[in-house]
């Protein structure tokens, strides 16, 4: 049962074919084995979980059910759950019991989902490897020398390794596709402000978007079923009706013209991963779809850009954390100033206090106009570059990644170096529009993932696409040994 999808659990226990107390049982069974390896969950939700099980059951048995109970899932450590700790993977927060349910864990507890545990993430979502967290690495179920991606690389490994059918998580600068890319699973970024954040522990708040990780596209369309719809309690929430996004699936791709970018925009990229992404574009053509090459003229500006915005946002959003209030709080202390400059000083790992000091500069007087307000201005011209495209494309194919994932510490000395992972998935979180990851092929035995990019509120048409690419090929389907 551990390898089964989503839908064929929800499908399974509404056919009476197991009981979610089985499949729960067997689940945290799976979970309790594999995780002393990958290191993929924080907390294991145990007995909550049984109890929502036991829950679920019921409500089948009476009659009570919705279309998703049942449905097993984890959230990321970065969504505030009642009464169970909410880390965001960092020692300033280990302590921190949340008093109330984020929006997307209030809406898939209402839909009776059953949650098995809280995934690891690189500390307040700053990483690409999940190397950062005061919880330790996680690692790569294809090979745990290597890293799984970040920040959501425990949402990942876990998918990946199948101690889960689906998970939440979180894309600031590509923390969903990245590591769903490293891993060989799915995953969503949904447009900015089609899923609440409210509730989700701020990193930069006009970047951070929720959204799903599963095996496949139906499984995210799915999870995306649960998870969006308009919040009065966020600011930045979307107040625009909800569609079904299982209800395309099935629709055929021909005709559908899609983008990609010319060689030479492609960033160096590996022969072996240059040819997945061929054979991706030549199998999407055999199914009818236009392939067209297109340009997006200032998107080798994005990492700059999004390297000042990221970090001047989250120096705003962590001063919060001073020891005062809540979280990690550092004693004996003589006054206040040794209060503010030890808690934070032992509560924030390096990566993040690299971070706040980033972004305490770009903010700074004198730095504000030469810095910030130019990557704004910059900004700007990308989103424009890709509403412009929109207008001759409808979606764009790129890479996930630069390369597979890498071994653990491989990075570790130049920053630089590990920002450049994020190369292909900045632009599209800095425009605010969706885009999704699926997996296209291996290299040297380690997966490669190519994202689908589309226009704001075309999720649909993303999950469509990779929905019919994933029903001419099998790359979803395959698992690591610790899975089978």
């Amino acid at each position: 049962m551990p390898c089964l999808t989503l839908s064929s659990i929800i499908q399974g226990i509404a056919a009476g074919k197991f009981s979610s107390h089985e499949i729960t049982t067997d689940l945290l069974a799976t979970i309790k084995k594999l995780n002393p390896e990958y290191n993929a969950f924080i907390t294991i939700t145990e007995d909550l979980a049984l109890e929502q099980a036991r829950n679920a059951d019921q409500k089948i048995a009476t009659g009570q059910a919705s279309p998703y109970t049942a449905a097993p899932i984890a959230h990321k450590d970065i969504f505030c759950t009642h009464g169970v700790r909410t880390s965001c993977g960092s020692r300033m927060l280990d302590n921190f019991i949340a008093p109330y349910d984020a929006t997307v864990v209030e809406k898939m507890k209402q839909q009776g989902c059953v949650m098995l545990g809280k995934t690891n993430m690189d500390e307040f979502a700053m990483g690409s490897s999940n190397e950062t967290s005061f919880y330790g690495p996680v690692k790569n179920p294809w090979n745990p020398a290597c890293v799984p991606g970040g920040s959501s690389g425990g949402s990942a490994a876990a998918v990946a390794a199948r101690m889960v059918p689906a998970a939440t998580a979180t894309d600031t600068g590509g923390s969903i596709r990245q590591p769903a890319a490293l891993c060989g699973i799915s995953g969503l970024k949904p447009t900015y402000g089609r899923v609440s954040r409210h509730g989700m522990v701020a990193f930069a708040s006009s970047l951070d978007q929720a959204g799903p990780m599963a095996t496949d596209a139906k499984d995210l369309a799915i999870m995306m079923n649960m998870m969006a719809g308009y919040d009065h309690k966020d600011s930045t929430s979307v107040d625009q009706p909800i569609e079904d996004y299982t209800q395309k699936l099935h629709h055929s791709i021909k005709g559908v013209k899609i983008g990609v970018l010319p060689d030479k925009e492609q960033h160096n990229l590996p022969t072996a991963v240059q040819q997945r992404l061929q054979e991706s574009m030549r199998q999407l053509e055999q199914m009818g779809a236009n392939i067209q090459e297109m340009h997006l003229p200032h998107a080798h500006h994005a990492l700059a850009v999004y390297y000042i915005i990221a970090p001047a946002e989250c120096s705003a959003n962590l001063a919060r954390y001073d020891g005062i209030r809540y979280g990690y709080r550092a004693e004996p202390v003589q006054d206040l100033q040794e209060l503010y400059h030890r808690t934070r000083s032992e509560g924030f790992g390096k990566e993040v206090q690299r971070r706040i000091m980033i972004g305490t500069y770009v903010l700074s007087a004198g730095y504000y106009d030469a810095y910030y307000v130019q990557a704004q201005k910059v900004r700007r011209l990308i989103k424009e570059d890709f509403t412009q495209a929109f207008q001759q494309v409808d979606a764009i194919l790129m890479p996930s990644s630069p390369t597979p994932a890498f071994k653990i510490g491989a990075k570790n000395r130049n920053p630089i170096d590990m920002y450049m992972e994020d190369f292909f998935t900045i632009p599209a979180s800095l425009a605010g529009v969706p885009a999704l990851s699926m997996p296209i092929g291996f290299m040297d035995h380690l997966p490669i993932g190519a994202q689908l990019i589309g226009n704001y509120f075309t999720e649909s048409r993303l999950l469509n696409i990779a929905y019919q690419y994933q029903q001419c090929t099998d790359w979803h389907k395959k698992v690591p040994i610790s899975a089978i």
